[in-house]
């Protein structure tokens, strides 16, 4: 389990474990995280810009979080990102605090954001820049 979809194993275990109703954004034709997320009985919705061709019974839509519709992630727990556009992460945060959903992101390398975030290590390091009050699964 090492190498490019390591990552997104981790990732896609750590929060199909804690959370119900989820959002991927970027998500792209990489849906690892997000099948595994669904395989544990999460709701997993994945977001891009363009569309999405790699579905695999997946929930898609497309969204520019520089100008989303936020009844896509009004109900999400936990919002999520592989490697954003370290353009991404104003948009993120803010899309994550308005709608009250931790928000956890992996970044390429050792690209931060501001303060980094709460630093989760789940195999891999995750950053959660935002922290909500809604009930979860586990954590």
């Amino acid at each position: 389990m090492r190498g490019y979809k390591h990552i997104e194993q981790c990732i896609g275990l750590y929060i199909g474990k804690r959370y119900k109703n989820i959002v991927e954004v970027g998500s792209g034709d990489n849906i690892t995280s997000a099948s595994i997320i669904r395989d544990m009985g999460g709701s997993i919705l994945c977001i891009d810009i363009k569309p999405i061709s790699s579905r695999n019974g997946l929930d898609v839509a497309i969204d520019d979080i520089h100008s989303p519709d936020l009844h896509l992630y009004q109900e999400a727990d936990c919002i999520y990102a592989v490697r954003p556009g370290i353009e991404m992460m104003p948009d993120l945060i803010r899309i994550a605090t308005t709608v009250g959903a931790d928000l956890l992101v992996y970044h390429l390398g050792c690209e931060i954001y501001a303060d980094g975030g709460e630093i989760i290590n789940c195999g891999v390091i995750l950053r959660r820049y935002v922290r909500s009050q809604k009930e979860k699964r586990v954590d």
